[in-house]
């Protein structure tokens, strides 16, 4: 036979225990670092900026190749040369074509809905309203991609072009 043990049953509390608020340390921000804050802020708000005149560079160079092909063309074959029929000069002036439209619908401005009294929306809220940190932030990368597709385009068409002079 088992020999009688003692067992300890703990009490069941009814009431969990009490939480201590956390409190953390804090201080004014230095001057540098109010600087670099509002650096970071200046940039943020730029971003849309640097993306319009990267925009205006890129429609300048993509009208102005095509005028350089038709005048290297002419150099290499002469002022009776004409383009080989096929595929790659649809790929060539589509793809020309393809990174003007990309980089010109960057230009354009695009409406967003922003609650000015907002900084940074809630991830996890439903509805389609923007932060003023947001907005910033989605412009810029509505652009950038809609430009490095542009830029994807475009360098397609080079590359074709090379081909058809080969």
């Amino acid at each position: 036979m088992m020999a009688d043990q003692s067992s300890t049953i703990s009490p069941v509390e009814d009431d969990p225990p009490a939480v201590q608020p956390v409190v953390y340390a804090s201080r004014p921000p230095a001057p540098g670092e109010r600087a670099l804050i509002e650096k970071f802020h200046e940039r943020l708000a730029d971003q849309s900026k640097l993306m319009d005149e990267l925009a205006r560079q890129m429609v300048t160079v993509e009208l102005a190749v095509p005028g350089l092909f038709a005048a290297v063309l002419a150099l290499l074959r002469g002022q009776t040369a004409t383009l080989p029929a096929g595929p790659l000069v649809a790929v060539t002036f589509g793809c020309w074509l393809l990174a003007l439209v990309l980089t010109f619908a960057a230009l354009f401005p695009r409406n967003y809905r922003v609650d000015p009294t907002v900084l940074r929306r809630d991830p996890t809220a439903a509805g389609d309203t923007l932060g003023v940190e947001d907005f910033f932030r989605k412009s810029a990368e509505y652009k950038r991609r809609l430009l490095v597709a542009a830029a994807a385009a475009f360098w397609i068409g080079i590359a074709a072009a090379v081909w058809l002079l080969i």
